[in-house]
């Protein structure tokens, strides 16, 4: 079963998504939080596997909340936002969220998201991906000198986090190397590591930064 912690600040919002929810027999809403700061002890406490998070909320926001979760290890985030992201999507990403959606997501591919964050894949919105990466190319200047974390990657490491920049899934990942899935999860948790990410979202924009995908 895949423990699900709901955080926005309109309770609206929250029994919609719960509601998407509860149609997955695989899927349980185990807490809600209607700002960052209860999310943070909601996530100490019940330890789900994914947080869905918003933005924008009163007193501590979704981007401080996140980064506090990933870096306790509390849960996989899963940033829920409006379209009009541009200013607080990069923050987020960076802070460790596994992915985002947009609030508009059709109940399938909320399921989809969720499922995949919490099997270790990110997920990307795919209505505002082309957007998401002509803002990081044109807001992110190229890194003045290679990345140190990389010169500890082995040649199959670098691979793997070319792979990731590139938005492949475990299976993908799998598939182009001829390896098995488990192994894919394997090396990219190696990768994660040795980088210090918090997320393969986070090892993607260091991979595209690096100019390896």
């Amino acid at each position: 079963m895949i423990r699900v912690l709901l955080a926005d600040d309109h309770a609206a919002i929250r029994a919609g998504m719960r509601l998407m929810l509860e149609q997955a027999d695989d899927i349980a809403v185990v807490g809600e939080a209607a700002d960052g700061a209860v999310a943070i002890r909601q996530a100490a406490a019940l330890r789900p596997d994914v947080v869905l998070m918003d933005i924008r909320m009163p007193g501590t926001d979704g981007i401080t909340a996140t980064r506090e979760i990933t870096a306790a290890g509390a849960a996989d985030v899963l940033i829920l936002t409006t379209f009009d992201f541009d200013d607080y999507l990069f923050g987020a990403l960076r802070a460790g969220a596994a992915g985002f959606l947009l609030k508009s997501v059709e109940p399938d591919a909320l399921i989809d998201a969720v499922r995949r964050v919490a099997a270790g894949d990110g997920f990307l919105a795919p209505e505002v991906t082309r957007r998401l990466l002509t803002a990081f190319v044109e807001a992110t200047p190229p890194p003045p000198a290679p990345v140190p974390a990389l010169t500890g990657l082995t040649d199959r490491e670098r691979d793997v986090l070319a792979a990731l920049g590139r938005g492949l899934s475990n299976a993908d990942l799998a598939a182009e190397l001829a390896i098995s899935e488990a192994t894919a999860k394997t090396h990219v948790s190696r990768v994660l590591g040795k980088l210090g990410c918090s997320s393969r979202v986070q090892a993607a924009i260091l991979a595209k930064e690096a100019g390896l995908a």
